[in-house]
């Protein structure tokens, strides 16, 4: 890592991905499981949807001959493993499985799952392509208005030092203006003059993750992609960004030197296409059949280890779930080809 002064975006790509010392790529790292837990790591019920969603979508595509499902952002593998874990023979033999991940294929994998550090060619997949919490690891620049209400680039050390560079424009600019309207001082009375937006308020500028999300998308033939992540909305976003790092199962303060995960909430409204639909997993989980409610008691009675592990299960159902964690994810659900629209909401084809 060098200690000079440069935006976030580079920072981050550096310190999440550099070859040698990056977060993600170090050899022999432990992977996000190690550092935070994501939907995948709480319940093999997060598989067993992703699983059910993958079956609608091959039955909205006529069961093709190849079935592609593509994880991208795929940790150490452990969702296409459960998913390839609770899949009927029939389904699984003609299942193409393929993680999208930029940290060495980790032993032990299953040999059926194709391992490739970028996405494949546009238009090469027929089937499901699911990115769970990739986007907000998609690096991006950090920006903070001044004392004259000018949005101004965040430069960094790679030991978390920051000052402020130069004004946004150009395309970077025309982001911020479409989809991050921050509020102008209500008043003047800290001195802001009226209309003028206050110092210190923060943005994080999406465009990279649009257009990494567009290729993501553009690799599908025909079938459905899927985006779950921390999101936000044009009229609710956060005065100071959401800019943070994690390490060992603790949220600390990004510094970008390879030590902790760099992550920030994704503008998903963004990043939607045309065709795209977007709800809470709460609202697609339960759609795919992952149900909290906790089982009758009287089932203690009759079978107490089935109460047990129907209880646990609907523990797991209900973390997955719950509106004010993992359950609050944005879900942005993008069709390609008319056949797998409303596979969610309107309970498969």
């Amino acid at each position: 890592m060098t200690n000079e002064w440069c935006g976030w975006r580079e920072a981050t790509e550096r310190a999440l991905y550099g070859p040698d010392d990056g977060f993600y790529t170090r050899p022999g790292g432990p992977g996000p499981a190690g550092h935070f837990r994501t939907s995948v790591h709480v319940s093999g019920l997060y598989a067993g949807a992703v699983a059910t969603l993958l079956r609608r979508v091959d039955t909205a595509l006529g069961h093709p001959d190849e079935l592609a499902l593509v994880d991208v952002g795929a940790g150490r593998g452990e969702l296409l493993t459960g998913v390839l874990a609770v899949l009927p023979g029939e389904v699984a033999e003609r299942l193409r499985p393929c993680a999208v991940e930029r940290a060495e294929r980790p032993r032990g994998l299953d040999p059926r799952i194709d391992w490739r550090g970028e996405l494949p060619a546009p238009g090469s997949v027929t089937g499901l392509l699911f990115a769970n919490e990739w986007l907000d690891n998609v690096p991006v620049d950090v920006v903070e208005m001044d004392a004259d209400g000018v949005p101004r680039r965040v430069l960094v050390r790679a030991d978390g030092t920051e000052r402020l560079g130069g004004p946004v424009d150009g395309a970077d600019a025309e982001w911020l203006r479409r989809w991050w309207a921050l509020p102008p001082a209500p008043d003047a009375t800290d001195g802001t003059a009226p209309g003028v937006l206050p110092p210190g308020l923060r943005a994080e500028i999406g465009r990279p993750r649009d257009e990494a999300w567009a290729r993501a998308v553009r690799t599908l033939r025909a079938g459905l992609a899927v985006a779950a992540d921390y999101a936000h909305e044009r009229d609710a976003r956060p005065p100071f960004g959401t800019l943070t790092g994690f390490r060992d199962g603790r949220e600390v303060s990004p510094v970008p030197d390879g030590s902790c995960d760099i992550t920030a909430h994704v503008a998903l409204d963004a990043c939607a296409g045309p065709s795209a639909e977007r709800l809470t997993q709460r609202e697609a989980l339960h759609a795919l059949g992952v149900d909290g409610r906790r089982p009758p008691l009287a089932l203690a009675a009759t079978d107490p280890s089935g109460y047990v592990r129907a209880l646990s299960s609907a523990g797991a159902a209900a973390e997955l779930t719950d509106p004010a964690g993992l359950g609050g994810f944005g879900w942005l659900v993008e069709p390609v080809g008319g056949a797998c629209t409303g596979l969610i909401t309107a309970g498969g084809a």
